[in-house]
């Protein structure tokens, strides 16, 4: 049996950064990652980052290729009603975003906890943990056939909403709190020009479209889509044609076309689990909560989570203060529930839900309001650019 100080189980974003932050720090982790690197850096996943999530990224050391590559947007267009309404959030807020997709950002932060020789299991089958109610924890898991175990002051579930951190919690000592959505997102990714050079988020009664990117070259498109709709069923043809009719038309008429690299439906579900802290066990991202992708939230809250787990850890080991530990939870869901909250309120304007011309109407002049109103449109900008951590 070997001795860490952190166990982070789960080699996604956030269990790679927050390994690479401790790394700064001269913290020793161990990360387990039940699939392989390259299953790993071929999901795809969100493309946008608050500009906190930015500075994070820098301050670890993992941002020059980001820095380079991204782009920062100043803006992001609402459509609807035939009309379309910029939000200028660096004038509302002045606050940017950036563009950089999630795969990129996943291999950056392997290569360098790789490049200093971080310790990443990958393909770490049967992870499970215990006795993390006492002061100190253990992980156990299978390498190449062998039984292994650690001893750890802490563990860290960075494993995602299947993952095996929030399972191992007892259910009476977690309350889950969530909500199905009546739709899906089917969205494609293609070797295409954007069709805009800013986010343009569409109201339209066929459903919901959004047009984004991943480079100037490579473009992430969406469309709301049925719950039970087959993949199948959507030859390129189809999802290009349908995005057209879901545009303006000065968007619409400049689509670029091209053929898929990648297609999949993905369900939208509000959930949180609290509190977010067991002992020495801390759940981290989509281990304790998950958002629909409209607001961009999800990666953004999880490094939010790392950042505060983080600086809880320093604490720890620098001054033997367990304060910001035990302050973690009530830190990290303050800011989860006001994310949820808009992602919620963001989904709920945009999307297509029934046939109900009133409810059409009042999201229609929500809408227009926030078009008309500085002040609306500016807290539409700071809940969209990121609410600072307290």
């Amino acid at each position: 049996m070997s001795k860490i100080q952190v166990a982070i189980i789960g080699a996604g974003p956030s269990g790679l950064l927050l390994s690479q932050l401790l790394h700064t720090q001269g913290i020793e982790s161990i990360v387990l990652e039940r699939h392989t690197r390259e299953y790993v850096e071929a999901r795809i996943r969100a493309g946008l980052l608050e500009w906190g999530t930015v500075d994070l990224l820098n301050q670890a050391g993992v941002g020059a290729r980001m820095m380079r590559e991204g782009l920062a947007h100043d803006g992001v267009e609402l459509a609807f009603d035939c009309s379309t309404h910029r939000i200028d959030l660096k004038a509302l807020t002045g606050q940017r975003v950036m563009v950089y997709g999630q795969t990129e950002l996943q291999k950056d932060l392997a290569d360098a906890r790789t490049g200093s020789g971080g310790c990443i299991v990958w393909d770490a089958k049967d992870v499970a943990i215990h006795d993390y109610a006492d002061r100190t924890a253990r992980v156990s898991y299978t390498q190449r056939g062998e039984r292994r175990e650690v001893d750890c002051d802490f563990i860290a579930g960075c494993d995602g909403y299947h993952g095996v951190t929030r399972a191992s919690v007892p259910q009476h000592a977690i309350t889950l709190h969530e909500r199905i959505y009546p739709f899906g997102w089917l969205g494609i990714l293609a070797d295409v020009p954007p069709v805009a050079a800013e986010l343009v988020y569409t109201n339209n009664a066929r459903g919901f479209s959004l047009c984004s990117m991943r480079s100037r070259t490579r473009s992430r498109y969406y469309l709301q889509c049925a719950l039970d709709d087959d993949i199948d069923s959507w030859p390129d043809e189809r999802f290009w044609d349908e995005l057209r009719l879901r545009l303006p038309e000065k968007y619409g008429s400049r689509l670029i076309t091209g053929a898929s690299i990648e297609k999949s439906i993905a369900p939208l579900r509000s959930f949180v689990a609290e509190p977010m802290r067991f002992g020495r066990l801390f759940l981290v991202g989509d281990a304790a909560h998950i958002v629909p992708p409209t607001g961009a939230k999800g990666l953004n809250l999880a490094l939010a989570d790392v950042r505060v787990l983080f600086e809880a850890m320093v604490d720890y080991y620098r001054c033997g203060s367990e304060t910001l530990l035990d302050e973690y939870s009530s830190r990290a869901l303050a800011r989860v529930w006001k994310a949820t909250r808009f992602s919620w309120w963001f989904t709920s304007l945009m999307h297509r839900f029934s046939d109900d011309t009133i409810a059409r109407k009042m999201q229609l002049a929500e809408l227009q309001y926030i078009g008309e109103s500085p002040a609306a449109a500016a807290a539409f900008a700071e809940n969209y650019v990121g609410l600072r951590l307290r």
